[in-house]
């Protein structure tokens, strides 16, 4: 099992470290292609419309990203040590206040960035008058996310994962569903319902889009917070799936212009994920063979 668990989290850890390398190549081919040529005075090219506003962004914002992608490496990096263990992990409630605190931190470091250029609400988009869509959006994304888990399996993405060694559940799932501490598992599911889709769609959409966005535009935004946002989950099975994931949150608020809507595409699909291994862990549905 140790043999095992070590080739599973050296697999997951390369895998990390491929997709930051990705995103980090993307940004910098795009970014000089693009801005090659051009003065200070000629200010930053020209961007396609959208609904996501760029003004308030500066140059400095490369810092952000920077400092913002290098803490997400970190995690990601953090998470692939214990890929395949989840045997000998055993999660507290203290790991979970913890986890909660630094994801609360990372939103306070966005806000502080942008604070002093731009009222929340405009940075945002918090007034959104469109908001019945939400109904629409929300359970046609998780449903069509669920269509490219279904592709993928079909094409035999699963069948590769188990190739290179990688377990088919992710190692929070495998948690979740053999914790026997029932506070544990509240704060867990708090976590991911409530926590998660707030925290991480601030971050990822709400700063790191944008940002990223005035710098390579919003095509190859969504694409390089996409692989980002996949890599700081440190799990390798779930890795592509998220990457689309990630892009698909990225273009709701890019044609929604307001935070709501991935923050409420993704708590839906959490939701959704919570209920099937609650489920799962009593009994309710079996886990096919």
């Amino acid at each position: 099992m140790q043999v095992c668990g070590d080739v599973i989290a050296n697999v997951t850890f390369i895998g990390v470290n491929v997709m930051f390398g990705l995103a980090i190549l993307l940004f910098l081919v795009v970014f000089l292609v693009r801005w090659g040529g051009r003065s200070v005075a000629e200010g930053p090219p020209a961007l396609p419309v959208g609904k996501v506003p760029v003004w308030f962004y500066r140059d400095m914002d490369i810092f952000g990203i920077l400092g913002l992608s290098f803490v997400f490496y970190w995690m990601g990096a953090g998470n692939s040590l214990i890929a395949g263990k989840s045997e000998e992990l055993k999660i507290s409630g203290l790991d979970l206040m913890v986890n909660m605190g630094l994801q609360f931190f990372l939103v306070g470091v966005a806000v502080a960035i942008v604070i002093s250029r731009v009222g929340v609400v405009e940075w945002l988009g918090l007034v959104w008058k469109k908001w019945p869509w939400v109904f629409l959006l929300g359970p046609g994304a998780v449903v069509g996310m669920w269509v490219v888990f279904g592709v993928l399996m079909s094409v035999g993405y699963s069948d590769l994962m188990e190739s290179l060694g990688v377990e088919k559940a992710q190692e929070t799932v495998k948690l979740f569903q053999k914790e026997q501490d029932m506070m544990v598992v509240v704060l867990m599911a708090f976590t991911v319902l409530v926590v998660a889709p707030i925290c991480e769609e601030i971050v990822f959409r709400g700063y790191l889009y944008g940002a990223v966005k005035r710098f390579v535009g919003p095509r190859f935004s969504a694409i390089t917070t996409g692989l980002v946002f996949s890599a700081a989950h440190g799990s390798m099975v779930s890795m592509l799936p998220l990457f689309v994931f990630g892009m698909v949150l990225a273009w709701l608020y890019e044609h929604t212009g307001s935070i709501w809507a991935p923050i409420a595409v993704h708590f839906l699909f959490n939701g959704a994920t919570v209920t099937i291994q609650l489920l799962l862990r009593y009994g309710v549905i079996e886990m096919p063979a």
